[in-house]
């Protein structure tokens, strides 16, 4: 069982993914600062200097309070990381596609007697076929 398990985690998806959430756990971190950090703040000072994680509601009944400006600070962190991943993606898309263009080799211009040999194998193709559509045409006749 041991040896199944070693060779299921050394799969290459396997490593693959459990690099791929190691690198997202650290830009997670990374969009995390640059939004509580940078943006928010900036954000802030247009809308009058307000602070959105400090942001609560205090219902009158009851001693719980509503956070709903970390609330809105995690949409918007969310919100920066989809953009930044979609931002991502279609970057490594267009190198990919442009990697394809430039590898597919076009193909090679035909001489003049594959030309001719193209143009005989059509014609023949076309005499056979109105051949057989005579034969057809004969045979519904009698």
């Amino acid at each position: 069982m041991l040896q199944e398990f070693k060779k299921f985690a050394m799969k290459g998806n396997v490593l693959d993914l459990a690099i791929g959430v190691i690198i997202g756990a650290a830009f997670g971190k990374i969009v995390t600062s640059l939004v509580n950090d940078l943006i928010m703040p900036i954000l802030g000072i247009f809308i009058g200097g307000v602070d959105f994680t400090k942001l609560s509601y205090s219902p009158p009944f009851g001693e719980s309070v509503i956070l709903y400006g970390q609330f809105i600070q995690t949409v918007f962190d969310f919100l920066i990381v989809a953009f930044s991943i979609f931002l991502f993606v279609q970057f490594m898309n267009k190198r990919i596609r442009k990697k394809e263009e430039e590898s597919t080799p076009e193909p090679p211009e035909k001489d003049a007697k594959e030309e001719l040999l193209i143009e005989i194998r059509d014609l023949l193709q076309k005499q056979e076929q109105n051949s057989l559509d005579i034969t057809k045409k004969q045979n519904h006749e009698s």
